[in-house]
């Protein structure tokens, strides 16, 4: 991750406000601090990422904010409509966030003395959303206008140097481009479509450009955010019909060699409302689903096939009434989950392992609104 590097050891979180309160105090960061969180303000007049340690009961500590030079679109609840707006390396080395109202990716070396700003260059497209990292390659979806994904070469110091000729479009304009992944083995990239309901796959190639688009409808409503199972499958939250209550659900897909995807498990429900993001752990063996309308969080375990079974009762833990829980995120030990909540400006961090026999998400939950940080979005 870093200058001296911390591997494995940082959680990156998005939130949003169009403010973020002068009065910011850094606090001590106790010995028992494990893990470092990062948010995202995504201000509108000057995009910061606050950092924030993790202590080994839950409790966040401030330790920082980092100008990303770049302007964010302002906005509260879920004004980036995405999922991955704030993303690591796969070696947690570099931090990338997206400036969606410049129109800039900027991408930071993450040390243990905190982040420090490497690089920033224009995305080649309207209202970046999402980023995610392969390799030497760094990958952008811009959702404005056309609608479309950026390519870039990420060098050993953080340095980003567009790849020429690589954007690709989408399957239209004004699709709504709501997150970007890749398969582990480098060979796919999924873009899913909000607007459209499509899933976009491409071919990568080996000079990191992709291929022609392939285009599937995905025939359940409301897909919003994909992520990848450590087996190649892949998951994609559904918001589900419209005027249904508790309607949400999550599906996963095999990929064909033709970047056709083929149906695992369809429409699995999450018995709540809202689902849009996702968040596997770090062994693989279980996902979790935020559903923002109904203030809870669905539990499933992934087969190395990618056959989805419900965790339990599947609902596996509850934020208060109107929390908006939005992104969530997994610590790299796997023993606490993050939900940012929009609708309180806080960041409940759930111990992943039972406090009580067979109850995933007890009541050992501390929910502790995160300081400077109001209304918020993302986990990534």
């Amino acid at each position: 991750m870093m200058i001296p590097v911390v591997r494995n050891m940082s959680l990156a979180l998005l939130a949003f406000s169009t403010t973020v309160p002068a009065l910011y105090a850094y606090e001590p960061v106790p010995a028992q601090a494990t893990e470092r969180v990062y948010v995202m303000t995504n201000d509108a007049k000057k995009n910061e990422v606050l950092a924030f340690a993790r202590g080994s009961d839950g409790s966040f500590y401030s330790t920082g904010r980092y100008d990303t030079g770049g302007r964010g679109s302002g906005g509260t609840t879920d004004p980036l409509a995405s999922q991955g707006a704030l993303n690591f390396s796969q070696d947690h080395a570099f931090l990338f966030a997206v400036n969606a109202g410049s129109g800039t990716v900027s991408s930071f070396i993450v040390s243990t003395n905190g982040l420090v700003l490497a690089d920033k260059k224009p995305t080649d497209g309207a209202e970046p959303v999402s980023v995610t990292q392969h390799g030497q390659f760094v990958y952008v979806l811009n959702q404005g206008s056309y609608g479309g994904v950026t390519v870039f070469n990420l060098d050993r110091s953080g340095h980003l140097t567009p790849v020429p000729n690589s954007t690709v479009l989408l399957s239209g304009n004004d699709v709504g481009g709501a997150s970007v992944a890749v398969s582990p083995d480098g060979q796919f990239l999924a873009v899913v479509e909000r607007l459209s309901n499509n899933v976009d796959i491409f071919h990568i190639l080996p000079d990191g450009t992709l291929s022609a688009i392939t285009t599937t409808p995905d025939k359940n409503p409301g897909g919003f955010s994909a992520i990848f199972t450590h087996g190649g499958q892949l998951l994609v939250s559904e918001t589900g019909p419209a005027n249904v209550t508790d309607g949400s659900t999550i599906s996963s897909f095999s990929i064909n060699s033709n970047a056709t995807i083929i149906p695992v498990s369809s429409a699995v429900p999450t018995d709540g409302a809202g689902n849009c993001w996702l968040v596997l752990t770090p062994d693989g063996n279980a996902v979790y689903t935020s559903n923002s309308a109904s203030s809870s969080i669905s539990g499933f375990k992934v087969a190395g096939n990618g056959v989805l079974t419900p965790i339990g009762g599947v609902i596996v833990g509850t934020n208060p009434s109107g929390s908006i829980n939005l992104e969530l995120g997994i610590s790299s030990d796997g023993k606490f989950l993050y939900s940012l909540n929009s609708g309180t400006g806080s960041s409940p961090s759930s111990q992943t392992a039972p406090c009580r026999k067979k109850q995933p998400f007890p009541d050992c939950r501390r929910t502790q609104a995160l300081k400077g940080s109001p209304p918020s979005k993302q986990i990534a």
